[in-house]
């Protein structure tokens, strides 16, 4: 941030020049990484004020989906190679529909958004699926399965959101019964989507867990069909696959119990 902004709106730029030419001329794939690409926007966003152009909704550059296009469509794979990046997106005010991020988002095949909310509830990696999508949750790429697992686990995440203004007015006896159903299994699949790190095993005593695809897919099967409706929620928080929050659901009703 100490250099001037066209320095900094063309150091991009330049990185990408260095990984096609890793990829045309030595013919490797490349990993590029872009840390943070909302500085590329701000960049340029300064350069224009300097230019005298009329700035277009929210202060950005009238320019800003060109630019954004010159540096991201240059990403991509050839007869001798493929460069793949992943970028930090820095997100204005948590608003999604910002022009910054709004253009990046329409150039990427992924996005994970990460959300205060759920990090506040302690909730980590604190992912939010609502928000985050990929090109590849297709039937015909990830099969049928997985693609109508996660449809449904979506589906049941963005019912309870929906229903948590009601709940904080009238509270959860207010609800219908389907409707506390989907709550209660809303809370066990938020709940479900925490995983122990690896790299905070020395922070929290917890070892990591890694837990497979087929195992992933079970769990949330296992959730929305109802199969674990007597589980409490708290039996889900920060456990590897469906049977270890089995397991800890029997350990909590054993503690419980001896209280």
């Amino acid at each position: 941030m100490n250099e001037p902004p066209g320095a900094r709106m063309r150091v991009g730029l330049t990185a990408l020049t260095m990984a096609e030419y890793f990829r045309d001329v030595n013919e490797q794939d490349v990993l590029l990484f872009i840390d943070n690409i909302f500085r590329f926007v701000q960049a340029g966003s300064e350069v224009s004020a300097l230019l005298g152009r009329m700035p277009s909704a929210v202060g950005y550059q009238p320019t800003l989906s060109t630019e954004m296009g010159t540096l991201q469509e240059r990403i991509t794979s050839t007869k001798e190679g493929s460069i793949t990046s992943i970028q930090a997106v820095y997100v204005p005010a948590d608003d999604l529909t910002d022009p910054a991020p709004a253009t990046t988002f329409a150039h990427l095949d992924a996005t994970t958004v990460l959300s205060r909310g759920l990090a506040a509830k302690g909730i980590y990696p604190a992912v939010d699926p609502l928000d985050s999508t990929s090109t590849m949750l297709q039937p015909r790429i990830v099969g049928e399965e997985h693609y109508e697992t996660a449809q449904r686990v979506k589906e049941t995440l963005q019912r309870y959101k929906e229903l948590q203004d009601i709940i904080a007015i009238l509270g959860l006896d207010e609800l219908s019964e389907d409707d506390r159903l989907t709550v209660a299994r809303a809370r066990k699949i938020e709940r479900f989507l925490s995983q122990p790190f690896f790299v905070a095993e020395v922070f929290t005593g917890s070892p990591g867990k890694y837990v497979g695809l087929a195992e992933t897919i079970r769990g949330f099967k296992l959730i929305l069909y109802g199969e674990l409706d007597g589980l409490p929620e708290q039996a889900f928080y920060l456990v590897g696959n469906i049977d270890e929050a089995t397991a800890k659901a029997t350990t909590l009703g054993t503690s419980i119990s001896n209280k």
